[in-house]
């Protein structure tokens, strides 16, 4: 009987083994009094509805290019748009005047100088990007 329950435990780890957290997170400087943002305030951010945090303290948001599949899937998560469609409300948007488009890193080590050196900035990162220089404001569901 015991080794029928440890060949069972053998093959669900083979089979179904245990996933890293692949959770996106929104985060801020570590310095910045936001501790918690709602789901509608991060797309109101990241979508340029809003220039600032509830709090009334301006913000500065960062597009995190540096992995376009999870730049895509915290868009889709977001608005539940592709990338090719938020690009073009961007290009809408710029064209109107009305605001401007958040600005892309392409770099992790970039992302993270900035927003050490940014206390309004505001991005999304994987939970393998997490730093202790970043306070997360707001979990998106795997």
């Amino acid at each position: 009987m015991k080794i029928l329950i440890i060949s069972l435990i053998a093959w669900l780890l083979v089979f179904f083994p245990a996933r890293a957290d692949d959770s996106l997170y929104v985060v801020v400087n570590a310095k910045n009094g936001i501790e918690n943002l709602s789901h509608h305030e991060v797309v109101d951010i990241f979508m340029g509805r809003d220039r600032a945090f509830p709090d009334g303290n301006k913000v500065t948001v960062f597009d995190n290019s540096s992995d376009t599949e999870t730049r895509a899937l915290f868009y889709r998560q977001l608005v539940n748009r592709s990338l090719a469609q938020v690009s073009s409300y961007w290009a809408r948007l710029q064209f109107s005047a009305r605001v401007t488009q958040p600005r892309e890193v392409d770099q992790r080590q970039a992302l993270l100088e900035l927003m050490n050196s940014t206390p309004s900035g505001i991005t999304f990162v994987k939970s393998t990007e997490l730093d202790p220089a970043l306070k997360v404001v707001y979990k998106f569901d795997p």
